[in-house]
């Protein structure tokens, strides 16, 4: 599983290069991501509109069965509570599904897609409302409004193409930089990166199990961290080099406070081997330590 996951990714680094970025973390970490494609983002959102779709149907079903309840004396205020409905499942469906442990909504989760704040720190409340609103402004205010202008007969046919073309615009807005993002990524400061699901590798354990026992690590220096950080840690033992390995060391080294003179590689590989072993034993218990804002681990 972790040998296809990796060959899955080394393919996709070598046919999509331009979308490879280096992130530096508060601690100095130096992380190689990979940038969601257009089209992915697109059959994500896709996805997820089908799902929000879905749910208004079942608020309008809702809505015309209280309204035949109560035998058409109040219209208004049925009317008002659809609109309601509808406008928070538009907008906060997104901003709670990405303020979760994911960072992403279930069709981000689908096409294994999350967020990220483009600083390296941790993706905050502000960013994820940020981006999302905007979308209020790209895509549904610009469509609700020939909607219903449409229904209405007031909107004619040069008013219907400008709401069109501003849609498309931001719609398509992705393709046309180097990052992909929409206009809320750029107000939110994210990225949405694929995030492919990973094993921890058992052959580099096995390898490394040797010099695991060299160092003796405290429960709390072993749950500084989460999943995704060994992850992050498999692969920089895996790509051997030297510098990339001496940043990760000192990094390590000075959030758990000692251990600077031991060498580099040393460290990592006792810290990985003790760290991942630690992490089976609290699956077994039920509890998984996702990266390291999880405080569940």
């Amino acid at each position: 599983m972790a040998k296809r996951a990796r060959k899955q990714q080394k393919r996709r680094t070598e046919t999509e290069p331009q979308l490879i970025r280096r992130l530096i973390t508060p601690e100095g970490v130096p992380l190689n991501l990979q940038l969601a494609s257009a089209g992915t983002r697109a059959g994500a959102f896709a996805l997820d509109m089908v799902i929000i779709l879905a749910c208004l149907t079942l608020l309008t079903l809702l809505a015309v069965a209280a309204f035949f309840v109560a035998r058409t004396r109040y219209p208004s205020v049925i009317a008002i509570i659809w609109l309601l409905g509808f406008f928070l499942l538009r907008n906060f469906y997104f901003i709670w599904f990405e303020s979760g442990r994911r960072a992403a909504t279930p069709g981000k989760r689908r096409a294994n897609l999350r967020v990220v704040a483009r600083d390296g720190g941790r993706l905050t409340g502000a960013a994820v409302v940020a981006r999302n609103m905007m979308r209020e402004l790209e895509v549904f205010l610009p469509l609700m409004f020939l909607g219903f202008g449409a229904a209405e007969g007031f909107v004619d046919r040069w008013t219907v193409a400008l709401g069109l073309g501003w849609s498309c615009l931001f719609l398509f807005f992705p393709v046309f930089n180097r990052d992909r993002l929409r206009a809320g990524d750029l107000i939110g400061g994210t990225w949405v990166v694929e995030s492919p699901k990973q094993d921890l590798g058992i052959d580099l354990v096995a390898h490394t199990g040797d010099r695991a026992d060299l160092l003796m690590f405290s429960d709390a220096e072993l749950s500084v961290y989460g999943q995704y950080e060994l992850q992050r840690l498999e692969a920089v033992l895996r790509s051997d080099e030297e510098e990339t390995i001496r940043t990760v060391a000192d990094a390590i080294r000075g959030k758990l406070g000692r251990w600077d003179n031991v060498r580099d590689r040393a460290f990592l590989q006792s810290y990985y081997a003790q760290s991942r072993a630690r992490f089976e034993r609290n699956l077994l218990m039920g509890r998984r330590k996702r990266d390291k804002f999880d405080s569940s681990g």
